[in-house]
């Protein structure tokens, strides 16, 4: 049996693949040029262009595609061919320096929010140097993958994957100037290292099929709850059926031959729901990663006549799917500056970095919900089995403990220290206590050398969270060099230099954490008791994608992204239009689903029961006048009133979408959706889950939800 030693990364032309294929000057010269940020020699890509080809021809790829990720959320490609005329009308396979770097997709055709008309059409992807080509087979034979930034003609930015960059740049270059303030002469880099947790369900591809919802949304716009959910907790790291184990264990495969290091894999809370985690990495190759992850779910769940729903709430009522982003930074010589160390209360360099973060979050809370913010996550936000709207910060005992000392005394003296848990049983060894507990309820939660953001929904890519928590920390560490090298220009020497340098990271993380303690909270995140103690410290309540857009172009908000060159102001502007755009194209496809669902299917599935209800009422009365039929005349009532505020509701939801699209695109038509559609696409589902319990299982036009997450996870 083939070791996964031996196939790890056999897909990815990576470092080991270049150094063995490139002529070591060129080799050199490549890794100098990525690490230091410096511009490309043409002549070293068209070494490595040639390399690249010979590596992806050797594996049988006939075509390369730059691969990109458009504002849509999902990743692009538009693939070519190696081949190139040669003489007597033959042909050659080539691959050019000029083709590595610069593509020339369409950008009318994403969205831009009026970056780009029809009538200007032309974009270019331009190859990010820092995340590794790698082969994919989709069926058709293996193609090479060049992960790819993407831009229009006028230079702004139309991808996800642009501003991320430019956001590690950003709090790489003030971490960095921090880290120097404080004594460390080595550092050249930060980065932020990222591990996505990614949730997902799996049901039988031909219930998918059934359900135009599932089809059309992602998810189940109608469906009444079956008698057991997720109330005995049985499902929660639960034995892996059989059927999902030969699945996972063919998505590992496929994505350990990319390089990606899938690590855990378990079931979720809800039946039919499971996770699969991954090991960190640098930010934009998580990234690229992470759409890998999901992409690979997608194609695997097919080879095994299943279909992997990455929606956030695709069944009502149960446990919806979100994606935790585990962020912490790391220096270019690998130390984890989120790391307290043995003795918290001493490790200065820790508290500060940690105190930039919390002092972060508060400024800017509306901005890590906004990146949290797609329709879909609107259902699970809040809903008491994933973080609330209200963000907060969970640090710990150990960590609270250390910052009061600071804020009573100026410095810490002491750390909580971990102890021993003794289990009882003799058999069993002593186990390490950590020195504070879990919060699963934090939306941003200190885990120990990272924080988790735990808001991001699972269809997301993680570019956009990442962006914006790389640039609100880069702030708060630009504000900060900038009081430590205030206070360092006023010492004599190296010694009252250093002395000064402590004095003023006490102070910098004491007035912080009396600034922002209202952020701390390590209590229930759940509980209406703190909804009301968070309205009193303060914080915001930001309950929907569309309350949350505008924050997005705020004046401080604008000038913090303009001041670390993460984007421009045209540039936060058309995200503004394109969020508003796309919330209002899924609301609108999710209500005329309902309409159409409705309308073909469900009413007339109604109408036979109740027909045949009453043709079997007025039969016994005919057979036997005598006869009580009260029972079955109940139901009958029943389900006719049903059925008329069925139609009495569709008319409606059909009427407001009718007038939703005359109304002014943009944030009026945004509002009208989320204040008038959506209430009425509630009301219409609730007559019709009625009725799926009254009308017989041989005569309901979909698979239920039992039929859905049991088939499977069974």
């Amino acid at each position: 049996m083939e070791k996964v030693t031996d196939y790890f990364g056999c897909n990815v032309f990576g470092d080991s693949a270049m150094k063995e294929r490139l002529p070591k000057k060129t080799y050199d010269a490549f890794k100098k040029m990525v690490d230091n940020g410096e511009e490309l020699d043409p002549q070293v890509a068209e070494a490595v262009a040639n390399a690249m080809k010979d590596w992806a021809i050797e594996h049988g790829a006939t075509h390369y595609t730059h691969w990109f990720q458009p504002m849509t959320g999902y990743t692009a490609e538009k693939q070519d061919s190696f081949i190139t005329p040669a003489p007597e009308g033959k042909a050659l396979m080539d691959f050019s320096g000029k083709e590595l770097i610069k593509g020339e997709p369409d950008a009318s055709s994403f969205p831009s929010g009026g970056l780009r008309n029809t009538f200007e059409a032309r974009g270019y992807t331009t190859w990010d140097t820092t995340s590794p080509a790698f082969l994919k087979d989709d069926g058709a034979g293996p193609i090479l993958y060049i992960p790819t930034a993407f831009c229009s003609y006028t230079g702004e930015v139309l991808d996800k994957k642009t501003p991320l960059l430019r956001s590690m740049e950003a709090i790489s270059n003030q971490a960095v100037r921090v880290l120097r303030l404080l004594g460390d002469k080595t550092v050249k880099k930060v980065d932020c290292s990222i591990g996505p947790e990614q949730e997902y369900f799996i049901i039988s591809k031909d219930n998918y099929a059934k359900r135009e919802d599932l089809v059309f949304t992602g998810r189940t716009l109608f469906g009444a709850m079956p008698p057991k959910g997720e109330e005995m907790d049985d499902h929660y790291l639960g034995t892996i059926p059989e059927r999902i184990q030969k699945f996972m264990k063919e998505v590992n495969e496929e994505l350990w031959k990319l390089g990606v290091y899938a690590k855990t894999q378990h079931n979720e809370v809800a039946p039919g729901q499971h996770e699969i985690a991954v090991i960190f990495e640098t930010a934009n190759i998580a990234t690229d990663h992470n759409q890998l992850v999901m992409d690979i779910l997608k194609r695997v769940a097919e080879h095994h006549d299943l279909e992997c729903l990455l929606a956030e709430k695709p069944f009502a009522g149960l446990s919806g799917s979100g994606k935790h982003d585990n962020w912490s930074l790391v220096t270019d010589y690998g130390k984890n500056l989120l790391n307290p160390g043995k003795r918290p209360h001493e490790n200065l360099q820790f508290l500060l970095f940690l105190s930039a973060v919390i002092r972060a979050v508060d400024l800017h809370s509306p901005l890590l919900r906004l990146s949290a913010a797609v329709p879909g996550n609107d259902h699970r936000l809040g809903a008491n089995e994933a973080p609330p709207a209200i963000i907060s910060v969970f640090l710990g005992e150990q960590l609270n403990d250390i910052l009061e000392q600071i804020s009573e005394k100026g410095a810490a003296t002491s750390s909580l220290e971990a102890s021993w848990l003794k289990v009882g049983a003799a058999a069993l060894p002593a186990l390490k206590r950590d020195t504070t507990d879990r919060n699963r309820t934090s939306p941003f939660a200190f885990t120990g050398n990272k924080f988790e953001f735990r808001m991001l929904g699972s269809s997301s890519s993680i570019a956009g969270a990442n962006t914006i928590l790389n640039t609100i920390v880069a702030e708060s560490l630009s504000d900060f060099a900038d009081e430590l090298e205030q206070a360092s220009s006023e010492a004599a020497n190296g010694i009252e230099r250093a002395a000064i340098i402590e004095k003023t990271v006490l102070n910098i993380v004491k007035k912080n954490y009396e600034d922002h303690k209202r952020i701390i909270f390590d209590g229930n995140a759940y509980s209406e008791e703190w909804k009301a103690e968070a309205a009193k410290r303060g914080l915001p309540n930001v309950k929907t994608m569309v309350d949350a857009i505008p924050y997005r172009v705020e004046k401080d908000t604008v000038e913090m992204f303009k001041k670390f060159g993460v984007y421009t102001e045209v540039e936060l502007n058309s995200r503004v239009t394109i969020d508003y755009d796309n919330y209002c194209k899924a609301i609108g496809i999710e209500a005329k689903t309902m309409i159409e669902m409705v309308e073909k299917l469900y009413v007339p599935a109604i109408i036979k029961a109740t027909k045949r209800l009453a043709d079997d009422i007025n039969a016994i009365r005919l057979a036997v006048p005598e006869a009580r039929v009260t029972v079955q005349t109940k139901m009958l009532t029943e389900m006719s009133d049903l059925l008329a505020e069925t139609y009495r509701r569709f008319e409606s939801l059909r009427d407001l979408q009718a007038q939703a699209l005359t109304i002014e695109k943009g944030p009026k038509r945004a509002n009208f959706y989320k204040d008038s559609v959506c209430p009425e696409m509630e009301a219409l589902r609730k007559p019709i889950d009625r009725l799926e319990i009254m009308v017989g299982k041989e005569s309901w036009p979909v698979p239920s939800y039992a039929d859905m997450l049991y088939e499977v996870s069974y």
